[in-house]
């Protein structure tokens, strides 16, 4: 609750000013009207965005997730049941924008699991988490009529990586980012590994996510033979858990198995060394 609120008072004095509220808020839908684009990558590729844009006159900031959970739901008539965050946002008349990550949801592009940042970019239209977090900024406040031309960034866990990554080499309408229990380095101390020693349930609850293969949901296998210690105790190794479950895999679980050290692969994850190039407030 106190990071929330923290972040209230930055979005609040950064991006707006003072804002005074109102006491009861409206259904959103009776506050906002929504908005679908498909927002122009540098490399062209597109990225959905849904925006809800307050009905009060105005000029007004932006709050933007970058998720990979879905910028849903998906249909100009379908509106969310509300906003995470503080209820302090919406009577303020914030405008909310949440994008699927390049690759998932409706957004074109390929999917790489906590995209490493580029160092050394060799084109003009290379692109990683940080660019186009960079070139949906530098869109919506040039073509969304109603913005200020003032950006806040915000998620927490997964999508709190891409507040974190969108920070770096930050667009200057970028006034503040807040990514909440990112990840941050899944091999020394995030979900996949603690201290470098696989988390081997949170592995394999996780491994599906991202895949363009279809493999069996494991999940619901864990659910339909019982208790989680029962299922590990019947599958035993890794080795036999590959085997049965994801052989054909593209996934995480491919990348865990044959990255077993902190070798280039986690290095190049690792989101708090390459927090360089941040111009906005940070929580």
């Amino acid at each position: 609750m106190k990071k929330m609120i923290s972040f209230v008072s930055i979005c609040l004095l950064i991006i707006n000013g003072a804002v005074a509220f109102s006491q009861t808020p409206s259904p959103i839908r009776e506050r906002y009207s929504k908005l679908e684009i498909s927002i122009p990558m540098r490399d062209g590729v597109k990225l959905y965005t849904s925006i809800y844009l307050p009905k009060s006159p105005g000029k007004h900031p932006i709050l933007l997730e970058r998720t990979p959970y879905s910028a849903g739901p998906y249909g100009k008539e379908v509106y969310r049941n509300g906003f995470r965050g503080s209820k302090k946002m919406m009577e303020a008349g914030y405008i909310f924008a949440y994008q699927d990550v390049r690759g998932l949801g409706k957004s074109g592009g390929s999917f790489i699991n906590d995209r490493p940042l580029l160092i050394n970019p060799l084109k003009p239209d290379d692109i990683d988490e940080s660019t186009d977090t960079y070139d949906t900024v530098d869109y919506l406040v040039k073509n969304i009529p109603e913005s200020n031309g003032r950006v806040g960034l915000w998620g927490i866990s997964y999508p709190g990586f891409y507040a974190g990554i969108g920070a770096v080499n930050s667009h200057p309408a970028l006034k503040a980012a807040s990514p909440q229990a990112p990840v941050s380095d899944w091999f020394i101390g995030d979900d996949f590994h603690h201290n470098g020693a696989l988390f081997l349930m949170d592995a394999v609850s996780f491994a599906k996510f991202g895949q363009s293969r279809d493999v069996q949901n494991v999940s619901k296998l864990l659910d339909a033979e019982g208790a989680p210690f029962d299922f590990y105790l019947k599958h035993g190794s890794l080795s036999e858990l590959t085997e049965t479950y994801f052989k054909e895999t593209d996934g995480i679980w491919k990348f865990l198995m044959e990255h077993g050290t902190y070798d280039e692969y986690w290095q190049s994850r690792s989101l708090p060394s390459h927090m360089k190039g941040v111009a906005c407030a940070v929580m």
